[in-house]
C-alpha cells in the first residue's frame, strides 16, 4: 500500500468522529426537551393546587392537553436519545456500560443501521399516535362524518401499530 493511500485512509477512518457532534447536540437536544415537558407540566399541576383541586371543564380540558402535549415532548426527547446512542455505537464504539449491565434495557441495543432506523420508526409512531390523541381530544365534533374521519385515523393508527409489531 502507498503512504498516500495509506494516509487518505487512515483520515478516512479517523473522520467518524464528526459524528460525535451529532452525538453530543442530540442529547443537549434531549435534555432541554425533558426540561420543557417537565416545566409543562408544572403548569397545570400548580393550577390545580392553586385551585383546591376543583377545576372546571375547559381547565380540565386544558390540563389534558398541556399533559399530552408534553409526553409528545418526552417521546422526542427519548428519540433523540435512542439516535444518540446508535450513532455513537455504530460510528464511534460499542458502550461498555451497557454491554457489562445486566439490568440493561434491549431497545437500546443497536447493532446495525436498520436496529437504527427500527427503533426510531416506532418511537416516531407513538409520537404520532399522542401527537393525534392531543389534536383529537380539541376537536368539536358536529356531524357524522367528522366523527368517521376520527374513526378512519384511529383505524390507520391500529393498522400502523400493528404492522410495526408484526415480524417480517
Amino acid at each position: 500500500m502507498n503512504p498516500i493511500e495509506r494516509l487518505f485512509e487512515a483520515l478516512l477512518w479517523r473522520s467518524r468522529w464528526m459524528v460525535i457532534f451529532a452525538v453530543i447536540f442530540s442529547l443537549v437536544a434531549a435534555l432541554s426537551l425533558f426540561l420543557v415537558a417537565s416545566l409543562e407540566i408544572l403548569e397545570p399541576l400548580k393550577e390545580l393546587l392553586f385551585s383546591g383541586f376543583h377545576v372546571s371543564p375547559r381547565q380540565h380540558e386544558t390540563m389534558v392537553g398541556t399533559i399530552v402535549g408534553s409526553i409528545d415532548l418526552y417521546l422526542i426527547a427519548t428519540v433523540l436519545i435512542i439516535f444518540s446512542l446508535g450513532l455513537y455505537e455504530l460510528f464511534i464504539s460499542k458502550i461498555d456500560e451497557a454491554e457489562n449491565d445486566e439490568n440493561s434495557s434491549k431497545i437500546l441495543a443497536i447493532h446495525s443501521l436498520d436496529d437504527l432506523k427500527e427503533k426510531l420508526a416506532k418511537v416516531v409512531l407513538m409520537v404520532l399516535i399522542v401527537t393525534f390523541f392531543k389534536y383529537a381530544i380539541h376537536i368539536v365534533y358536529k356531524t357524522a362524518l367528522e366523527i368517521l374521519y376520527l374513526a378512519v385515523g384511529i383505524l390507520m393508527l391500529a393498522l400502523a401499530l400493528y404492522f410495526s409489531h408484526k415480524k417480517h
